[in-house]
């Protein structure tokens, strides 16, 4: 870590904030320092160890940590009630749950916010993968994208998935959702922020097609993407192992923004 070390608030400390945390404290977040962290009840964390750094119920006293990097791990609704609050504070705004901009009302006041303050959002390829050469391809246009997730049962518990299909008994892949990524991410706001930073590289929420499955035949959270247009075609998939603590989030998700945070200050940057 250097002086000019790159300030990181964190808001939320669930499973994918402790993993961003732990790497920007061992150095695998490039040159950043880790300031302050933003949850419900800080009584709860009174025992954590996070060197200098802060804990905090308190939002003035996590913004007047005056942090660089905001990176949000904690839900659509920490993204409603911090984004804009973060740009107009100075700060970067880097979104996990980027469901929540499916709301384009939200979508449009941060992204006029982040504009006026001369700020970015940052939005990790957390789950997904091939964000970066859809991104591209849309300028060729794209002609079509689509999103197909299979997740294993477990991943499903306490979702609107329980209101579909019968998680004790099912035995076959079943499809319990299709239609565009504007819908999904309303009804699985925690399982599928996949299809919004799919639909915000490519052709828009309403012209992105999703297809979710409950399948018991696999135990990772598998995403496949294939999109069509002027560049050619591509077709990738990813089998993300999810967390023990938490089905419904994978690994990488931490992996992906400790990346992106280390990308603000590398020499190199790939994609």
């Amino acid at each position: 870590m250097t002086e000019n070390a790159i300030r990181v608030g964190l808001i939320g400390y669930g499973t994918a904030g402790k993993d961003v945390a732990e790497a920007i404290l061992s150095g695998q977040a490039g040159d950043t320092r880790l300031t302050s962290v933003l949850v419900r009840d800080a009584g709860k964390y009174a025992d954590a160890s996070l060197d200098s750094c802060t804990i905090t119920d308190n939002e003035e006293t996590f913004f007047a940590s005056r942090p660089d990097m905001v990176v949000e791990t904690a839900g659509h609704e920490a993204v409603f009630r911090y984004a804009e609050r973060s740009l107009t504070n100075g700060s970067d705004f880097m979104v996990v749950s980027v469901g929540a901009f499916c709301d384009q009302a939200l979508y449009d006041r941060v992204m006029t916010s982040a504009s006026q303050h001369g700020r970015r959002v940052l939005v990790p390829s957390a789950a997904i993968a091939g964000l970066d050469r859809v991104a591209a391809a849309a300028h060729g246009p794209l002609e079509r994208v689509t999103l197909t997730t299979r997740k294993p049962v477990k991943a499903w518990r306490g979702t609107f998935a329980e209101e579909v299909v019968d998680l004790d008994t099912v035995t076959q892949p079943t499809v319990i959702f299709e239609g565009n990524a504007r819908e999904s991410s309303r009804v699985f706001p925690e399982s599928v922020n996949v299809s919004a930073a799919l639909s915000l590289a490519g052709v828009g929420f309403e012209a992105t097609e999703v297809r979710v499955f409950v399948d018991p035949t696999i135990d990772k959270n598998v995403h496949e993407v294939s999109a069509k247009g002027l560049f050619g075609e591509v077709r990738i998939e990813v089998q993300n192992t999810p967390s023990p603590n938490n089905p419904k989030t994978g690994y990488i998700v931490a992996m992906s923004v400790a990346r992106a945070l280390r990308n603000l200050s590398s020499p190199l940057v790939i994609g």
